[in-house]
């Protein structure tokens, strides 16, 4: 295997949640210019439609809630009909709450847990079982630093990404023996619409996450783009069960 096959997605299809803006289309553009088929996921139909237009010939998109958790074998069964089998599935349809703890509701809890958590593992299952027909696919996840140390105003958030941390260990020991891979991607402090928010009118936060960043800046969505790239190809195919940062030596920063 030479140097552009390891690295390539050419007969890959990938479906990727949240796949419009942000993380989710930094994936999405950079297994889309490794040579895969990408499908994008999402509830905003302009968003998506923008985003398939921005990629080109061998995007496309669906209008999907990952929190209708009934519907996803019918979301799995589409995707497949117009694009093909898919191979790939990216978890990264997310929430964001920011919020004292003591302030966050069971409601609230509930709903990012719903989305992040349950809503990956309805996809997860439905799409899973054709990846272990055909000993073919890789499942991968978007992880946080809140997996790895506690921050302040984040609880459902925090609880939801440490729980995609043990499902993926989970996942890869059930799956990796039928050729199907399950890793996730913890990104650092990266320049999202979502970051933006979490960060928005606190200065001290902003420099408190910037002072413990070794990188001594703020991530690009496309750094989480290539790294997904890598975890998806030939050249990681005895890679799985594993966490990968990519922040910038945050999680091991001072």
């Amino acid at each position: 295997m030479n140097l552009s096959e390891a690295f390539s997605l050419r007969g890959e299809t990938a479906l990727i949640t949240g796949g419009g803006t942000g993380i989710g289309l930094a994936i999405a553009g950079a297994m889309h210019a490794a040579g895969a088929r990408v499908v994008l996921v999402g509830r905003r139909e302009a968003e998506l439609a923008a985003a398939v237009k921005s990629l080109g010939a061998g995007a496309s998109h669906i209008v999907h809630d990952v929190t209708r958790f009934d519907a996803a074998p019918g979301l799995a069964e589409r995707a497949a009909r117009e694009a093909g089998p898919i191979t790939c599935l990216v978890n990264n349809a997310g929430i964001h709450l920011k919020k004292p703890a003591v302030e966050t509701t069971p409601e609230e809890f509930e709903r990012v847990l719903s989305t992040h958590v349950i809503g990956a593992h309805a996809l997860t299952r439905a799409v899973a079982p054709g990846m272990i027909e055909r000993r073919h696919g890789c499942v991968l996840f978007t992880g946080s630093m809140a997996s790895f140390f506690g921050i302040p105003l984040v609880i459902a958030y925090t609880a939801a990404k440490s729980a995609l941390v043990g499902m993926v260990r989970g996942y890869a020991a059930e799956f990796s023996a039928h050729g199907v891979r399950v890793n996730c991607i913890a990104p650092g402090w990266i320049e999202t619409e979502m970051s933006r928010k979490a960060l928005e009118g606190d200065p001290g936060r902003r420099a408190k996450v910037l002072g413990r960043t070794p990188g001594a800046r703020l991530g690009r969505p496309e750094d989480i783009g290539w790294a997904a790239v890598y975890l998806a190809s030939p050249a990681a195919k005895f890679v799985t069960g594993v966490t990968l940062p990519v922040d910038g030596g945050a999680s091991i920063g001072f």
